[in-house]
Order: structure tokens, then C-alpha cells, then sequence
């Protein structure tokens, strides 16, 4: 079924009468890149007058930017840094999300660390990507463990340098999300010191797009929708298929993306109230640290009802 629509990205550009959806994905993001590899969304586009564009990111705070200067129309990313950006004025909405997968990020200690617990992290090196989905994750973990950011020295790393200090025993602990966390634990013995289990994060996936492409061509929102809940069944159903055709393109073990794959949950909806409500908590969180310059309302930037 996947197969017939690996080669129909250049014929769905030859097609493309009437435009392009650019969409900006980061390498991490397992079910686009299996949409990219595959074709299949722009087989369905194809029909519409849709030619479709990848642009990869190296990170979500990299493509919440790219998004607010027009150089993608729709993007894929966790819940912090479209907060991080809609405090810094990025233009954008949230048009759908994925279900909660709490255990797909983590708090990350060496196989030999002393430390045993969240409590043990106070006045320790912690790397994370700031303004990313672990941000908030290390947030709530002190909080529950009764220290506060000021607790720690965050040392602020994209995933490779981070993975390079923790390896190298520069940080005490490293805050990070699969597939990356899938590797570290595969590749060096990393032990899960926390991850955002039970209640602890939602850690949603959320769907952004620029407004006005959002609002004017709900034909083409429909369809990356419809393509992503099929692929996303398809996906979980044949975790180790999919892992073998997603592990060389995101230069991973096989063993190490179907870890990660069974982590996540690839099923995008409509954006709801009690989500928007939840993803509310996160950025009043982050103004009350003083980690956003204002309060924001992320009403502002939602689509709620499907387009």
C-alpha cells in the first residue's frame, strides 16, 4: 500500500497547477519523514493542485522561525517553542495535535551515575534544548521533586552537542526526546531517570500553520490530515517495517527507531478546548520563570474547530 506512493512526489510537482504546501519538518519528526520517503501526501495533494515542499529543521524553535517568516506554510513541532515564538510575536496558529506521549522524552543519566533520583540533580549540569518540549518536562520534574530551575545549571545544547557533552561526562544529566533519547539508551546504557510519566507532561505534538494558508485551503489541511492519520495506523500496526524504512533516513539503528516509534502516539485531531487549556498551564508557567518576556494567550493562535 506505502509502496505504490514512493515515487509520486516528482509527478505531484509536475502536477501542482494551483500551488505548494511547504512543509517544515525536523528530522526527529518519525512520521513525516515517512510521509517525505513515501510520497503518499503528494499522491492525495495531487488532485487539489498541490505540489509539496520538505524543508527540514534541525530543531523546533529553528522551524517555529522559519514558519514566521514564510518559508514554510505549515510545520510540525512540540508544545514549547510555538509557546517561546507566539511570545516573541511569530504569526501562526495550532490547527490539530497528536495524543499525549509522556514517556517519548526524558531526564537521562549515565549507566554509572551516582544520581538516583530528580532530587539528586540539585546544583548539577543538566543539558537541554532550550525552549524545546523538555524544557517544560524539566520544569515539572524539579517542581515535583521540590527544587526550581535555580536549582540547577542548565546548560543549554541542540541534541548532537548535548549528546556529545553527556557522553563525555561534561553535563550530570541530559533532557532530551526520542529518537534521540531511543539512541542514547541503545547506543551508551543511558538510564531514564524521569521521563513525563504519570501526570507528570502531556508532551503533545502540535500541527502550526500560517493563518491565512490555514483558513484559505481547508482542502489541503484536510488531506494532510487524512494522509497523516493513515499513515500513522499504518505505522503503529507495523512498528518494525516502519522502523526499517525510517531508520536510514534519520541515520539511526533499526532497534533504535522502533523504540522510539512505540513512544508516540500518530493519530493528529482537531485542536480542542481542554488542549489549548493545557497548553495555556505550560506558557503561564513559563512567563511566571520569567523564561517569556510577556503573558500570552494561546487562544489567540488556535484553530479550534477542524478547517
Amino acid at each position: 500500500m506505502l509502496l505504490a506512493g514512493m515515487f509520486a512526489s516528482a509527478s505531484a510537482h509536475a502536477q501542482a497547477g494551483k500551488g505548494e504546501l511547504r512543509i517544515g519538518y525536523q528530522k526527529s519528526a518519525s512520521l513525516f519523514v515517512l510521509q517525505k520517503a513515501q510520497g503518499t501526501l503528494e499522491k492525495k495533494l495531487a488532485p487539489l493542485g498541490f505540489g509539496v515542499k520538505w524543508v527540514e529543521f534541525p530543531a523546533g524553535p529553528q522551524l517555529l522561525e522559519g514558519l514566521n517568516v514564510g518559508a514554510v506554510d505549515v510545520g510540525y513541532v512540540g508544545e514549547a517553542p510555538p509557546i517561546f515564538a507566539q511570545a516573541a510575536g511569530a504569526r501562526f496558529v495550532y490547527f490539530g495535535y497528536d495524543p499525549a506521549a509522556p514517556r517519548a522524552e526524558a531526564i537521562l543519566v549515565t549507566k554509572d551515575s551516582p544520581i538516583k533520583s530528580v532530587a539528586d540533580l540539585k546544583g548539577k549540569k543538566v543539558a537541554l534544548n532550550k525552549g524545546s518540549n523538555v524544557h517544560y518536562l524539566l520544569v515539572k520534574q524539579l517542581e515535583k521533586n521540590g527544587l526550581k530551575l535555580s536549582d540547577i545549571q542548565p546548560v543549554y545544547l541542540a541534541p548532537a552537542d548535548g549528546r556529545a557533552a553527556f557522553e563525555s561526562k561534561n553535563v550530570d544529566a541530559w533532557v532530551i526526546w526520542d529518537p534521540f533519547q531511543a539512541a542514547a539508551e541503545k547506543a551508551t546504557g543511558a538510564r531514564v531517570l524521569a521521563d513525563g510519566a504519570p501526570d507528570v507532561v502531556n508532551n503533545y505534538q502540535f500541527y502550526l500553520g500560517e493563518r491565512g494558508f490555514v483558513t484559505k485551503n481547508p482542502k489541503v489541511i484536510d488531506a494532510l490530515f487524512e494522509d497523516s492519520v493513515a499513515q500513522g495506523i499504518w505505522l503503529k500496526k507495523n512498528l518494525r517495517q516502519a522502523a526499517e524504512l525510517i531508520a536510514p533516513l534519520q541515520g539511526l539503528p533499526v532497534d533504535v527507531v522502533e523504540l522510539a516509534l512505540r513512544r508516540y502516539e500518530f493519530n493528529v485531531k482537531p485542536i480542542t478546548s481542554q488542549v489549548a487549556a493545557d497548553q495555556q498551564k505550560i506558557a503561564d508557567t513559563f512567563f511566571d520563570l520569567k523564561l517569556i518576556p510577556k503573558a500570552i494567550r494561546i487562544s489567540d493562535a488556535v484553530v479550534v474547530d477542524k478547517p
